[in-house]
């Protein structure tokens, strides 16, 4: 199956190489604006396919897309330091409204995944366009808090001294500084958090939990700050929802889709917990939250709201 990735910066050519590592797909092709770099990409990777999975990646045009099972979008310019992700929109939008309808020209079947931020709205444009081309906005999603959740697990996995794979919890709303963490669905290979800690005579100050929520909400800041760009993280989140898409597996992720009405706020796209197949998006689960947390998740999204009112 072929994978398409528009856009071969930093998070672009970071999902190439975390798909060639995973063994995901058959082909992937980098398409760029800058043809040299795209190539270099290219290039570069495949030399790793030896020592990995038996991938062919190659540099191409908009029309080497055709066939393809899934195209990310990286397109679009860099967050700047102290810059937040709303600050983005109008100078992404305009890359957007290029882009999209030449993936959709010559990948008319392919899966969207967005991963350019801000990505809840970007995500709600390119479900925007692609409807004018009639398609279904189920074969439209971004990469959402799928990072986001992935850290929260892996510092609550240090502290409660078990592998993050058997640590269930999410984070929802916005990719940004209004997500929301949702402690009250914290699970350990099924068991309340609470009792697991109990029997593991445990325990999370408040403190620590405010910790780990300012890592959390906070770390695209921190490593902007410090290297410029994230790029590891999310290209390996990107990898995992490709394998998700490609595979059929029917995983639950927090993926950004748009929906109706989510929490009493309509027409929005923000994350939550999404049931993904090979057809795109299936559907979300309800949350049986606590209402602060509700309160929380419904600010997120007017947020987000207000920042689709403001596309150009």
């Amino acid at each position: 199956m072929k994978i398409g990735i528009v856009g071969s910066g930093f998070v672009g050519a970071t999902a190439a190489y975390a798909l060639v590592m995973r063994g995901v797909g058959r082909e992937i092709v980098l398409v760029d604006r800058d043809q040299k770099r795209a190539q270099a990409e290219a290039d570069d990777i495949f030399h790793a396919v030896p020592f990995a999975s038996a991938l062919n990646v190659t540099a191409g045009t908009y029309a080497d897309l055709a066939g393809a099972g899934v195209v990310i979008m990286a397109a679009g310019v860099n967050q700047k330091p102290g810059e937040t992700r709303m600050q983005l929109l109008e100078r992404n939008a305009g890359v957007f409204n290029e882009v999209i309808p030449q993936i959709i020209r010559h990948a008319p079947d392919a899966i969207i995944v967005v991963a350019t931020n801000p990505v809840d709205v970007m995500t709600h444009l390119t479900a925007r366009i692609a409807a004018q081309h009639g398609i279904s906005r189920t074969r439209v999603l971004g990469s959402g808090t799928t990072l986001d959740t992935a850290r929260f697990r892996a510092l609550l996995s240090r502290h409660l001294e078990v592998d993050p794979q058997h640590v269930h919890a999410y984070v929802v709303g916005e990719h940004g500084d209004s997500e929301v963490l949702l402690w009250s669905l914290v699970s350990v290979g099924g068991v309340p958090m609470d009792d697991y800690l109990t029997a593991r005579g445990l325990t999370i100050s408040d403190e620590y939990r405010q910790s780990i929520d300012e890592q959390v909400r906070r770390a695209a800041y921190h490593i902007i700050e410090g290297k410029k760009a994230t790029y590891y993280g999310v290209g390996s989140a990107l990898a995992r929802i490709c394998e998700v898409i490609l595979t059929n597996q029917r995983a639950i992720l927090t993926i950004c889709a748009p929906h109706d009405e989510i929490v009493g706020v309509e027409d929005v796209t923000i994350a939550l917990p999404h049931l993904l197949s090979g057809d795109g998006v299936v559907g979300s689960l309800p949350l049986s939250i606590d209402g602060e947390e509700r309160e929380k998740l419904a600010r997120s999204a007017r947020i987000v709201r207000d920042a689709i009112d403001q596309l150009p």
